[in-house]
């Protein structure tokens, strides 16, 4: 990565993408639904507007509300990355807060039980064991892809592995939270890199944002360790929902004139190993959000 990627700061434009999609959910074409197993009804949209941000305008960490806690979303891409399946795993890579407060409450005996998984297994379904299902490491083949050939189409990894992921009454689901985002395509444009990542679903107030600012991360540690130019991250979310117990905190948001993104950099650029990083070689700096929004309804 050169120093070149990012715009001095003063020259960044607001962007309001984020804060568009909230608009398109909750005034555009949201449907409200609910199904058997939600305490909480959601108005959901599968046509919500797909965001691009070029990095030369600043990394997506949003502004309309302060995330402080922009590691946390880091290291769990990286655990993923590295293959994490379990929390003990998972906690290689995270304080034990991170953990505890972000899958500790999915991987109970209770839930994990539903699924025919001990205490603590995410499942053969989750995140990291999909990247590494059968011990193919999909991350270490598209490394190698991009290096030795650049012009394919096909710099595609996904966590979505169907016969663990999909249930009926014949078939026994064996994943406590089915992926929600992972599905990630790479393109090779002369020097620049581009980054998209398809989203299965999407808590939009809670979730997304957090989704924004790895995958913006994962740009930047393939572009170093392959030599190419973090240039633009795309997100699409298929499923993007406000759950409605959310709606006064998303029309607060949305009155929050956002502004300019911030700089997020690798702190060590001699790693060229993509399983070396860690949530502290990244730093955070030019980041001015409003205040936090600590008190948005998370619905399990």
């Amino acid at each position: 990565m050169t120093g070149e990627t990012y715009l001095p700061f003063s020259e960044r434009a607001r962007d309001f993408q984020y804060r568009g999609v909230l608009r398109h959910i909750l005034k555009k074409d949201g449907t409200r639904t609910k199904n058997q197993f939600q305490t909480t009804g959601t108005i959901t949209s599968v046509t919500a507007p797909t965001m691009f941000f070029p990095l030369a305008n600043g990394s997506p960490l949003i502004t309309e509300r302060e995330i402080s806690f922009w590691r946390r979303p880091i290291s769990e891409i990286i655990a993923f990355i590295n293959g994490a399946r379990t929390l003990n795993e998972l906690r290689k890579y995270g304080d034990s807060k991170t953990w505890a407060s972000w899958w500790g409450r999915w991987v109970t005996e209770e839930k994990c039980n539903r699924f025919g998984l001990e205490a603590g297994d995410l499942g053969p379904g989750s995140y990291g064991a999909g990247y590494h299902h059968n011990g193919f490491n999909q991350w270490e083949h598209l490394v190698r892809q991009i290096r030795d050939r650049p012009w394919l189409r096909t710099h595609r990894v996904t966590p979505w592995v169907p016969c663990y992921c999909l249930q009926h009454n014949g078939l026994q689901r064996q994943v406590v939270v089915a992926p929600c985002h992972g599905d990630v395509q790479v393109t090779i444009l002369e020097d620049r890199m581009y980054l998209r990542m398809d989203q299965r679903s999407g808590d939009v107030p809670i979730g997304i944002p957090s989704n924004m600012i790895q995958y913006a991360a994962l740009l930047l540690m393939l572009a170093q360790v392959t030599g190419y130019k973090p240039f633009m991250f795309i997100h699409s979310i298929h499923d993007a929902q406000i759950y409605e117990d959310q709606v006064s905190h998303v029309k607060k948001i949305i009155r929050r004139r956002p502004n300019a993104f911030p700089t997020l950099r690798i702190i060590d650029t001699k790693i060229d190993d993509l399983f070396a990083f860690r949530p502290e070689h990244f730093e955070l700096t030019d980041y001015h959000p409003h205040p936090a929004m600590n008190d948005i309804p998370v619905t399990e």
